[in-house]
């Protein structure tokens, strides 16, 4: 309960699916969420085109305005392209969707990775970039820069985790402010150059060649004030995200940010050459540029450290924009079978709660590697982004070519363009940086596509058997139950009333433990009254010796094999379950891959000296309903229904909870037709994406007759390989938590193994026990 409410104080409460309407954005605060990194890059473009000018002497500052005006021409180029793209894809057009609909997988899978990389890197630039500006006006934190750019990373994941609406508003003030100041700064300095200019403190700075002049310097000057470019895609990927008319306002705010973006680059590269502002790697570490040109124009007055500040928030925030494109392109790519599923679920604030927490180690794990230096992160930086936006315009020339819309001719140029001019971007960026630290980025890419592809074989392999038609509703099989006892208790005797509810033609109870033969068989006699099966003990050979047993049971391929499992448990705890019953917990582990065996729980809880819920007798319940909980309708779960008609229950249906708005469940209910499933299928709704509160809603509908038990059958399918479950949702896992201590459950799972034939597995495994 305490951790619940720790989680309500810093989140907030839960919002229902169909409230996702309501945290669509207004232009007023899309703008800071997503444009504050292109906004925020203003303030260290300009300062690393110059470090790498420098290292060619103070002479070579000449080529500033003169880069700073290509730059500004190709972010132009760039952002008339996105306002094409935003246009045609009101659904969100980012890089790998352009790319994988228009140029194939690879691209886009390609997109994806540079996209990835790119984003992971702008939180750690942006948040380093806004410490060391808060180090420039306080220079005695600067030992301590990783612990605060971790910190503010900690305070943006709790930010965007309270939802998109929610981080818009608090990220509002200083992108604004800053945007204000540095147009405060801007006027106030040419106002002040009107009189003649004064001369920044580092005017006379000494800058030591190290380097000739030459053309591939220049390039990689101009490579490094590409920076500016970052996060233009940033809106196309969240179109999404923006109150209706969605392309409408989407466009409208790329243009917008824009015109901010090109005048301040534009205006601080200007300022820096008339107010004769040097730097170089020792200056740079401790004092920016834009600090240098606010310390001239203002002196240490009070709007100089309100830029400080300013710029200091905004960098921290310009990783918002990773916080919302990060975990939306990997809800895509989870949707498509590219990353783990677990990315397409949303939170309690209806974001993508996984995406974000990702982001959020791997930007800090790269902090903690690199020393938060800014120097070094930045190197790794703008391939990725490149990539990306040469991608996405291909892709859209490739787009216009084959729908050929009204029109089509000039929005074909104006991405051919904006395809050309950043195709020659890439390769520049690619030859100047490489050995500076892009190569890590390039290397990387190919790895990531590698492991994308790697999931979606996982996946297209378990939809294949799935899907194959090896299961067949109705056939002829029986169900044989074997009864672990370890103690002749409540839970006992609870298990036992369930199983003679159902009648299995074939019973074997088992005895494991220390007690002696005639001790055992004494003891079964008084709880069965005398008209129980023989009791067949196993002495204290643990987990091995009932898995011994059940694999000498003779059984056809459908036949199932039940073994039923009861414990009594004296706290709601599942850590102590786990070490009290360590021979059940392990028993069930090992059962659990094997073919053709169902593991049925009989939990009993104990609280002081009284049963919660439950009789001490073997009675046989007034009442089964069986409910088959199910994520999708496939061979699976049609193993699953099968084994729940094995149990003759009084009722029997299927349940699905329907946890994310706008689910397609006309879909489930033809599939459920089609698949000619001879039990209902019950639609419940989970409007707070939990599953846990539909569950408990539908179990305790059935238990509330004191005389009635649930028996809940989750269907499961066995991977070849243990890593491969956590590409799984693993729902079954947390029913089976959430029903362990829950009166008169008998929850049984029904594995279905992948890969491999289940009557050839079951018959070798008896034979090499005989």
């Amino acid at each position: 309960m305490a951790t619940v409410a720790l989680k309500r104080v810093l989140l907030g409460r839960q919002m229902a699916s169909h409230r996702l309407e309501h945290t669509l954005l207004p232009k007023v605060l899309a703008l800071p969420v997503f444009s504050s990194d292109p906004l925020s890059s203003n303030a260290y473009a300009t300062e690393e085109m110059m470090l790498v000018l420098v290292t060619a002497g103070a002479a070579a500052l000449a080529y500033r305005i003169p880069i700073a005006l290509v730059i500004a021409t190709v972010l132009v180029i760039v952002i008339v392209s996105y306002r094409q793209t935003v246009r045609a894809y009101p659904s969100g057009g980012g890089s790998y969707i352009v790319a994988r609909e228009n140029l194939g997988t690879l691209p886009g899978l390609v997109a994806a990775a540079a996209l990835l990389t790119d984003y992971v890197l702008t939180v750690s630039v942006s948040v380093v970039a806004g410490v060391l500006a808060i180090t420039s006006a306080a220079p005695s934190l600067a030992g301590q820069k990783v612990a605060l750019s971790i910190g503010f990373v900690v305070l943006l994941t709790v930010a965007n985790l309270r939802g998109v609406k929610e981080a818009g508003t608090l990220f509002a003030v200083p992108t604004y402010g800053f945007v204000a100041i540095v147009y405060v700064m801007l006027f106030t300095g040419f106002v002040r150059c009107l009189a003649g200019c004064p001369q920044a403190e580092t005017a006379n700075l000494p800058l030591e060649e190290t380097a000739a002049l030459s053309l591939f310097l220049i390039l990689r000057a101009f490579s490094s004030g590409s920076t500016a470019l970052t996060g233009v895609e940033a809106i196309s990927n969240g179109v999404q995200a923006f109150r209706r008319p969605q392309s409408r306002n989407a466009a409208a705010t790329l243009a917008m940010m824009g015109f901010m973006t090109v005048t301040m680059f534009i205006g601080i590269t200007i300022l820096s050459v008339v107010l004769h502002v040097r730097v170089n790697e020792e200056i740079a570490a401790s004092r920016s540029v834009l600090s240098q040109i606010g310390e001239t124009v203002f002196g240490r007055t009070l709007p100089y450290f309100a830029l400080q500040a300013l710029t200091a928030g905004i960098l921290v925030l310009a990783a918002n924009t990773s916080y919302q494109d990060f975990p939306r392109l990997s809800a895509i790519l989870a949707r498509d079978g590219f990353v783990p599923r677990q990315f397409e679920n949303r939170g309690d604030r209806l974001v993508f709660s996984n995406g974000i927490i990702v982001l959020s180690v791997l930007a800090s794990a790269l902090i903690y590697v690199f020393d938060a230096s800014l120097t070094r992160l930045i190197q790794l930086y703008v391939v990725g982004v490149f990539t990306a936006f040469t991608l996405s315009q291909a892709g859209m020339v490739r787009r216009w070519l084959r729908v050929r819309e009204e029109g089509w001719r000039r929005s074909m140029v104006i991405n051919a363009i904006g395809a050309a001019a950043t195709g020659v971007v890439l390769v520049i960026v690619a030859m100047t940086k490489f050995v500076h630290g892009a190569w890590i980025v390039i290397a990387s890419i190919p790895v990531i596509v590698a492991f994308l592809y790697g999931i979606y074989r996982h996946y297209e392999t378990v939809r294949r058997h799935l899907h194959s038609g090896a299961a067949r509703i109705g056939q002829p099989a029986e169900n044989k139950v074997v009864l672990v006892v370890t103690e002749f208790d409540a839970a006992v005797a609870e298990a036992l009333g369930y199983i003679r509810s159902f009648r299995p033609r074939e019973f074997y109870p088992v005895y494991v433990g220390a007690r002696p033969v005639k001790e055992v068989e004494m003891l079964w006699d008084a709880m069965c009254r005398g008209s129980g099966p023989k009791i067949t003990v196993l002495g204290s050979g643990g987990a091995g010796a009932v898995l011994k047993f059940v694999r000498r049971i003779r059984r056809e391929r459908d036949d199932f094999i039940t073994v039923v499992i009861p414990e009594l448990f004296r706290k709601r705890s599942l850590l102590h379950a786990a070490l009290a019953r360590r021979l059940t917990f392990w028993l069930k582990v090992r059962l659990l891959s094997q073919p053709g065996v169902v593991i049925s729980n009989a939990p009993v809880l104990r609280e002081g000296s009284d049963l919660v819920a439950v009789d001490p007798r073997p009675l046989i319940p007034h009442r089964v309903e069986a409910l088959v909980f199910v994520g999708d309708v496939n061979d699976a779960v049609v193993r699953a229904v099968n084994y729940a008609l094995s149990l003759d229950a009084a009722e029997t249906r299927a349940v699905y909870v329907a946890l994310e708005a706008g689910e397609n469940l006309d879909e489930k209910l033809r599939k459920w037709t089609e698949y000619q499933m001879p039990v209902p299928l019950q639609i419940v709704e989970g409007p707070f994406r939990d599953l846990g509160p539909p569950v408990l809603e539908e179990v305790r509908r059935v238990t509330a007759d004191r005389k009635a038990v649930a028996a809940v059958i989750m269907p499961e399918f066995l991977v070849s390989q243990w890593w491969h479950r956590l590409l799984h949702n693993n729902r079954g896992l947390f029913i089976k938590r959430l029903l362990l201590f829950e009166p008169r459950v008998i929850l049984s799972s029904v594995p279905y193994p992948l890969g491999r034939s289940r009557g050839n597995g079951q018959r070798a495994a008896a034979q090499k026990e005989e």
